[in-house]
């Protein structure tokens, strides 16, 4: 009976052990202010020129993501040309050749259910005055954002703790040019819609909106998250809750928006196919497509824990038993 109870005692310090280890916040602390801001002050740099959709400035952001996961050692999504989704649209008339960007962490449970985590590689280039404009919060902060989630679930992975449901990081070209990269995607998706469970879209966190009644940055805005799945919208309560403690304000959700922020970012083409979304976003400002959007306005410690929110949000959709359900 002794022996019993002793082993009884080491197998309960044994799997003690394994949910500690399996905590995701052991991995969101990966996720660091310091390493967003280094990545944002590369990638919102004049050497890229704005990142205009189909200029040398946005072919260098492409290489600089493409670099990124290689040298992190996450593979290229399924169908890609070496992480690459070419494609060619036609802007104002003309034919631009461009590229989506895009990496998958297999999942170890249900590798053929996929989380889209999503943000747009391109900006709005140089404006008539030859000043360039960096677009550091739009969307260089969603793009490191993802940057940073990417490698917490690849640590994750190596550790034996990877995600039970594959995660796609996509960036998508040409959202500045009416959501084209994003649409390209859902018309010719790398994985198949009807098995893509969620899109998370980041687009624009590193910022407080002015027009808020108070300074205070530690909120965000939630867009479509109950739209198509109430069950979604109750996780992303329930992981904030547990996890980050932000302010979810829903005053971009409401149907009557004059500014229609849900139509306007890369989710609203995962929206219009049935597929359950979750728009993040802290905002417009005074910088709003403008050469003073630069990366020292950046609240780093802000987007540090805005990205962990989304981080624990993926991180529940990926590993919950199970998959989220649409609203009937």
């Amino acid at each position: 009976m002794k022996q019993l109870t002793l082993l009884s005692l080491f197998a309960f310090v044994t799997l003690g052990y394994s949910q500690l280890k399996t905590e995701p916040t052991e991995y969101a602390k990966t996720i660091t202010a310091k390493e967003l801001k280094e990545h944002l002050y590369v990638y919102a740099s004049d050497y890229f020129q704005g990142r205009e959709t189909g200029t040398i400035g946005q072919k260098r952001a492409v290489d600089f993501l493409q670099n990124f996961y290689k040298t992190s050692g996450i593979p290229a999504a399924n169908g890609t040309q070496d992480y690459l989704q070419p494609m060619e649209l036609t802007i104002k008339g003309d034919k631009v050749q461009t590229e989506n960007v895009a990496a998958l962490i297999k999942g170890s449970d249900y590798p053929d259910q996929y989380i889209v985590i999503s943000a747009h590689l391109d900006h709005v280039g140089v404006n008539e005055k030859g000043e360039i404009q960096n677009g550091a919060d739009d969307d260089g902060s969603g793009t490191v954002a993802l940057l940073e989630i990417a490698e917490a679930f690849k640590q994750a992975a190596e550790e034996g703790n990877g995600p039970k449901r594959s995660l796609v990081f996509l960036h998508v070209t040409g959202e500045e040019k009416g959501l084209l990269g994003s649409e390209y995607y859902t018309e010719n998706p790398l994985y198949p819609l009807e098995n893509t469970l969620a899109n998370l879209n980041v687009d624009m966190i590193g910022r407080i909106n002015p027009k808020r009644a108070t300074e205070d940055p530690n909120y965000i805005y939630l867009i479509g998250s109950d739209k198509l799945s109430q069950e979604l919208h109750d996780i992303s309560e329930a992981t904030n809750k547990k996890y980050t403690q932000l302010e979810l304000d829903y005053t971009y959700n409401d149907e009557n928006d004059p500014n229609r922020f849900y139509y306007r970012s890369d989710h609203y083409n995962f929206a219009k196919n049935n597929i359950p979304v979750i728009f993040y976003f802290s905002g417009t400002h005074e910088d709003y497509h403008r050469p003073g959007d630069t990366p020292d306005k950046i609240l780093y410690p802000t987007l540090e824990k805005r990205t962990k929110l989304i981080f624990h949000t993926a991180w529940e959709l990926a590993n919950r038993k199970k998959q989220i359900q649409l609203t009937k």
